[in-house]
């Protein structure tokens, strides 16, 4: 039964790429990058407020930290997605993010003075090359001549942005909770997201807009990282984060069902090279522990 725990996040995490490629046709992603964290902080506040409170003093000195993480994570890395949606497809969307883990290795390399086995290496080589395969839709004279899709290039980007947000919290350990400091990134994330709000043109929370809005703040942003951490107390980072690779293989399905999104053999070959190349990168010794990833 604790293998649930990481099984509904990243159910819930496959879900919410649906709902970042259906929400473009209905709100601006501006909008709806501001109100899943507005909501999402409204529904911590009743659990959170006072614990931050008396923390305050011990919270002020990482205020610029903090910032930084809620920019990352929660503002540059979200919004992207949102307006990433426009021009790729949800299926493409999962794949790509399931790289974090491997770019994760990396960038830890300077940040955390970690080493990369040679599995890892070869890892990477074969998750690249699958990524390129995939989108390049099998036939790479198309990738020379076009170049990668806008929208897959913001994936990508987003998925850098969101491994670095991953290895900085490591590295900076603060004396802070994992809900304190959600909750404190949250509230930061929301006064620099109104910017983004206020320029929308399609701001308003429409009948259809709302359901989108309030899986993104509740279930994937709430609910999710609750179970997620759970996993993690219970059985380990190490095969928790192993479950990460099941949201491609999740959202493939889904996509098919709920958007019509029809899966090719590159995808299928360049899909299982991607997650092959993850898998294979995650083996490390047991005295070296993975990056665990915070909120998707």
């Amino acid at each position: 039964m604790l293998y649930l725990f990481p099984l509904i996040t990243v159910s819930i995490w496959a879900g919410n790429a649906i709902v970042n490629k259906m929400a473009f046709s209905v709100i601006d992603p501006g909008a709806i990058s501001f109100y899943r964290w507005f909501f999402a902080m409204l529904v911590l506040t009743p659990f959170m407020a006072k614990s931050v409170w008396k923390a305050r003093k011990t919270i002020t000195p990482y205020l610029p930290k903090i910032a930084f993480l809620a920019f990352l994570g929660m503002v540059l890395n979200q919004s992207l997605g949102y307006f990433a949606a426009e021009t790729t497809t949800a299926t493409n969307m999962a794949l790509i993010v399931s790289l974090v883990p491997l770019i994760s290795m990396f960038i830890s390399v300077p940040l955390l003075n970690s080493r990369l086995t040679p599995l890892a290496i070869v890892g990477a080589v074969l998750s690249l090359a699958g990524l390129i395969l995939m989108l390049s839709h099998g036939d790479l004279s198309v990738l020379v001549n076009q170049g990668i899709n806008k929208g897959d290039m913001l994936v990508l980007l987003a998925a850098f942005v969101y491994a670095l947000y991953c290895v900085l919290l490591k590295r900076w350990q603060m004396p802070l909770s994992n809900w304190q400091s959600v909750y404190s990134q949250g509230v930061l994330a929301v006064m620099m997201l109104t910017p983004l709000l206020l320029t929308s043109e399609r701001m308003a929370i429409t009948p259809e807009a709302l359901p989108l809005i309030m899986y993104a703040a509740i279930p994937a942003s709430v609910f999710a990282p609750w179970c997620w951490l759970q996993g993690i107390q219970r059985l380990g980072a190490d095969r928790t984060a192993m479950f990460m690779n099941l949201m491609p293989v999740m959202t493939a399905l889904i996509a098919s069902v709920m958007l019509n999104e029809q899966l090719a053999i590159y995808h299928y070959i360049g899909g299982i090279m991607v997650l092959s190349g993850v898998a294979m990168a995650q083996k490390k010794p047991s005295k070296v522990k993975p990056i665990e990833l915070a909120t998707a």
